[in-house]
């Protein structure tokens, strides 16, 4: 059987990239589809694997200003040839899904439904560039929003990275799903360094992801707060920061076992498709305070695993602060939950699912 994976954007390492990872150790001869591709950014982790990367890769400033180039990216991932595979199989947040398999057995691992089309009505109004970029993309995004509805009626089924996905790709899409939640690597993940005393949380640096909340709530607290990560609001976010905060970029995954197993719990405020930082936060022993939506209702057990705070404001995670006792919870216990999610159980079950596809197609 021979595979092409289709993966839109290799130019960070996320939850989406170590889906990707799994599916390579599964697979390691399929060959990957991808819009942008650096080396750089992702470690060079993708490097031994064979790739086709879009026309898109080549042009002047995409790899900077990426999102200046959406009119283009239905475009590239509808440039790649797929009739000498026998399956595709996308993991997709965005375009992926539009890949033309032309009669193609096309399975989709959903991420979430494009958020910036069906859950961020604020998304342009936030990007950091010129307004008549912004008043340009008002005018595009009704067609990307067409195309996008029309490419997911592509692949022939969809699996879903969690229950809250699989509502969304109901509710927008129309499409049935099942769902296979995301893999962590427990192995890795696991405890490594005793308990100090700071709290951590990691991201990307993005207006959706709400880490200026986390920010405002330690900034009144005084508490020590540690935060990995990088994206276009970093500049607000550290002028905004007491000197009880600390910023340590862009960290390896080394690093982040170590704040994992350190920090006294992991903070999450964002609304995540299924939340795998909270799994591998709890892989290393450590409990999660996090926002009550998302993938932290399916991944947290409340008063074991860690706690919720009810709305995305400073004072809503403050109040959940001052009730925390990490004193209550077991770090064995908190693992033992993360083990369920291992990768080997995820990779058991795509693989399953593929071949059972494979072997019923027409």
């Amino acid at each position: 059987m021979k595979i092409a994976l289709v993966h839109e954007f290799l130019n960070q390492l996320g939850g989406a990239e170590r889906v990707l990872l799994n599916f390579l150790e599964i697979w390691p001869d399929a060959e990957i589809h991808v819009i942008l591709y650096s080396a750089e950014n992702t470690d060079r982790q993708f490097e031994k694997y064979k790739k086709q990367i879009s026309f898109l890769d080549k042009f002047p400033g995409v790899h900077s200003h990426p999102r200046l180039f959406l009119p283009l990216m239905a475009k590239a991932i509808e440039s790649f040839d797929f009739s000498d595979y026998d399956l595709v199989l996308s993991d997709s947040s965005s375009f992926a899904k539009g890949a033309k398999a032309k009669g193609k057995l096309h399975i989709c691992y959903c991420h979430t439904p494009t958020r910036f089309l069906w859950t961020d009505p604020d998304y342009l109004s936030r990007q950091p560039y010129p307004v008549l970029f912004r008043w340009l993309g008002k005018f595009f995004l009704p067609k990307l929003k067409r195309w996008d509805l029309a490419a997911a009626q592509r692949p022939t089924f969809f699996i879903a990275n969690s229950v809250n996905v699989q509502n969304r790709i109901k509710t927008f899409y129309g499409r049935d799903s099942v769902v296979i939640p995301p893999p962590v690597d427990t192995q890795f993940f696991r405890q490594t360094s005793s308990k100090q005393d700071y709290f951590f949380t990691a991201s990307r640096l993005e207006p959706y992801k709400k880490i200026e909340v986390v920010i405002a709530a330690f900034n009144e607290l005084r508490w020590r707060l540690k935060i990995a990560g990088t994206g276009t609001i970093i500049d607000k976010l550290q002028v905004m920061a007491k000197s009880n905060i600390e910023f340590l970029g862009r960290v390896s995954d080394e690093d982040l076992r170590q704040y994992y197993s350190e920090s006294r719990a992991f903070i999450f405020p964002t609304v995540e498709d299924a939340g795998i930082m909270i799994l591998e936060a709890a892989a290393c022993g450590t409990p999660v305070i996090a926002y009550r939506a998302g993938g932290a209702l399916e991944t947290i057990i409340q008063g074991t695993t860690g706690e919720f705070f009810n709305e995305q404001t400073p004072q809503s995670l403050i109040t959940a602060l001052r009730n925390f006792y990490p004193a209550q919870y077991q770090s064995q216990t908190i693992r033992q939950h993360a083990l369920r999610f291992d990768k080997k159980n995820f990779q058991q079950k795509i693989k399953a699912y593929v071949e059972e596809k494979y072997a019923d197609r027409d």
